[in-house]
């Protein structure tokens, strides 16, 4: 059995913020007056549904990154690097809302914390081979 609880934690954390989104498309549904299945309509509501898919879209690569992160290397600095991905997609989720224009931060720290851990688990699988 694995013992990486850290990397647990932070993973439980992605998947709470993910569960967040989802609740604050379903307030902007109502707020907006965008019945479902529409996925248009205002463009505030469309705003917080971009984000909730976004961070789906970058789940995909991202939990299996710190998954490997944590068992190629350790379970502290994956779990750092995630925790870094989640503060980013926060700001990533709060900036687009306001301003699109204004989300380029919030993606560039997850983009680099999801590079990170990709680059780093690469270098300890290829170093086992050298």
């Amino acid at each position: 059995m694995l013992n990486l609880p850290l990397t647990s934690l932070v993973t439980l954390g992605a998947i709470i913020l993910f569960f967040v989104m989802g609740l604050r498309v379903a307030k902007a549904r109502g707020t907006y007056s965008v019945p479902a299945p529409a996925t248009t309509g205002d463009p505030i509501f469309e705003r917080h549904f971009r984000v909730q898919m976004n961070t789906l879209e970058w789940l995909a690569m991202f939990l299996p990154a710190l998954w490997l992160g944590a068992v190629w290397h350790s379970d502290m600095v994956a779990a750092g690097l995630g925790l870094v991905w989640i503060i980013g997609r926060i700001i990533y989720m709060v900036t687009y809302v306001a301003d699109p224009k204004t989300r380029s931060l919030g993606f560039v720290i997850q983009m680099l914390a999801t590079l990170s851990l990709i680059l780093l688990t690469l270098y300890h699988i290829v170093s086992t081979f050298l």
